[in-house]
């Protein structure tokens, strides 16, 4: 590339700043998907709300307006990461491999937001489905993570070994 095109090609231009971007909008996607999830599915009791309800758990005690809030916030913030890590991909500042970890955290995050839905929704007697939330959502949930957790550590020692490789055939030559 010559000077002016260097100048012009993002990745030259800021630098890390461009990967950091990158890391900040997966981080984002993990953190703010359960909870669009969560205000997406709504309230799933099955008893009006002046009745005398049974709860697997409590639901927390919050406004309609804070609800909301957090619901829209939530879910902006799922469709603005969204786009940026599709265009990082698509750009190749997001080496695609990176989905097989993306995925599987956003797959336990709409498990964990459908879930403690239907954990804390108000029933008259057992809430069955709080149940079946633990008892299949929990191991889901933990096999999941533990999968992204490998994926990631594996691809993190592939790149640092790739990096290691191209550092001592510079080296020797």
């Amino acid at each position: 590339m010559t000077g002016s095109a260097q100048s012009r090609h993002p990745a030259k231009r800021f630098g890390g700043l461009a990967q950091w971007g990158v890391v900040v909008a997966a981080a984002a996607l993990v953190v703010a998907f359960p909870v669009a999830t969560w205000w997406l599915v709504g309230d799933q009791s099955t008893v009006h709300v002046g009745a005398d309800a049974d709860y697997a758990f409590e639901p927390f005690d919050v406004s309609v307006g804070v609800e909301r809030a957090a619901g829209i916030g939530s879910t902006a913030l799922v469709v603005v990461a969204l786009l940026v890590l599709v265009w990082a991909t698509r750009r190749h500042r997001l080496d695609v491999r990176w989905w097989m970890v993306l995925i599987p955290l956003l797959a336990a995050g709409l498990i964990v937001g459908f879930g403690w839905r239907v954990m804390t929704a108000g029933v008259i007697g057992a809430n069955i489905g709080a149940g079946f939330a633990v008892l299949l959502g929990g191991p889901a949930v933990a096999v999941l993570l533990i999968w992204a957790a490998g994926y990631s550590i594996r691809l993190l020692h592939r790149r640092r070994t790739e990096e290691l490789a191209r550092s001592h055939m510079v080296a020797y030559r």
